[in-house]
């Protein structure tokens, strides 16, 4: 320790061996150049003035030395705002997506709705009324014709533009005609939209088979099976039409007509066997109140679909008797898992297995 208390010496140091007469910084710790790499932590040590006009100052180093604590952020909430401009740099990047996905399909000709004309919705009731409404207000130069049976229902959405009988109050788009002609009706049309009740759809689709065509997508809205027969809608639809290759999807969900006219956020599903038809009828409806998803697995969505009814009356008659909410919600569980067992039978009486169907 004595030694190294020692002030540095006077004269400045040479390199051994050379005839250099430039001094270089000495450190006094192991008597090696300031400027080596390896430089092990002693308990005291000096340090060389770099130059001879200054003193040397000596530092101690007995105490283990504290860490440098990082200075803190000089704005505060630059996290929350690097979280923020990534988010508005993702949104930012999914718009220009869209906006390119849709230009695309608009120069390539597979826009479905941009090359919609016409669709035709078949009944007059509370459900064909909406779907109706939501076809007509995706596009307005689309036309909307709506076959009904009831003459004050057609005339009633001709001259007021509104459905006496289900939704007077709401005004149904302008691009809405209701006509008691099948053939003005299915003349021309893309898509047809069959909201007819199902206990009524034969016998209704037998008296208009002569005015659809053969290649006619049909989109059912319809949920149940057929009395008697327990027909669902896709062996229905394509007997009573004496074509069975028409197409055909199904549309069903958790969906009530008057929540649909009010435009609050609905969850549907497209089931068809045909990949592409069940894709462009998404793009026909969906839009940013009503999710539509897709699915292969016809006889799952309408069985499912028809099943899930059953459990809402059964609710609905819960309520009415008012016999609380932990009998409704048993119901609805002992319901669900009924029809769980049901859908994850290999064989069902449909001849199918169908375990990702939706309700």
């Amino acid at each position: 320790m004595a030694a190294l208390l020692e002030p540095p010496p006077p004269f400045p140091l040479l390199p051994p061996n050379s005839n250099s007469t430039r001094p270089i910084p000495y450190n006094l710790k192991l008597g090696r150049p300031a400027n080596s790499s390896n430089k092990p932590a002693l308990l005291l040590s000096l340090h060389s003035p770099t130059t001879t006009t200054t003193t040397t100052t000596p530092s101690c180093a007995a105490t283990p030395e504290q860490p440098v604590s990082e200075s803190p952020d000089p704005v505060p909430g630059t996290a929350l705002v690097r979280t923020r401009d990534r988010r508005r740099a993702v949104r930012l990047a999914w718009e220009k997506l869209v906006r390119w996905s849709r230009s695309w399909r608009s120069k390539a000709k597979t826009d479905v709705l941009e090359r919609t004309n016409k669709v035709v919705v078949l009944g007059g009731g509370s459900f064909a009324t909406a779907m109706a409404a939501h076809v007509a207000n995706r596009k307005a130069q689309m036309e909307v014709n709506m076959l009904v049976r009831d003459v004050q229902v057609c005339q009633s959405i001709n001259s007021n533009h509104c459905n006496r009988k289900y939704f007077p109050e709401h005004k149904l788009p302008d691009n809405v005609i209701a006509t008691t002609d099948a053939k003005t009706a299915l003349l021309g049309a893309d898509y047809c939209l069959h909201a007819v009740p199902v206990q009524f759809s034969s016998s209704f689709l037998e008296g208009i088979a002569e005015h659809v065509y053969p290649g006619l997508p049909f989109i059912s809205v319809s949920k149940g099976l057929e009395l008697n027969t327990l027909r669902t809608m896709s062996q229905l639809i394509p007997q009573a039409l004496n074509n069975p290759r028409q197409p055909f999807i199904a549309l069903s969900g958790p969906s009530f007509a008057l929540e649909l006219m009010n435009k609050l956020p609905t969850a549907m599903v497209v089931a068809s066997k045909d990949k592409k038809l069940a894709n462009a009828a998404q793009q026909l409806l969906a839009c940013n109140y009503l999710r539509i998803s897709t699915s292969s697995d016809v006889i799952g969505v309408e069985v499912a679909g028809a099943l899930k009814n059953v459990l809402a009356i059964a609710a609905g008659i819960v309520d009415g008797m008012n016999l609380g909410n932990n009998c409704k919600t048993a119901l609805v569980a002992q319901g669900c898992s009924e029809i769980r067992w049901l859908a994850t039978k290999k064989q069902n009486s449909w001849g199918s297995s169908w375990i990702r169907g939706a309700t």
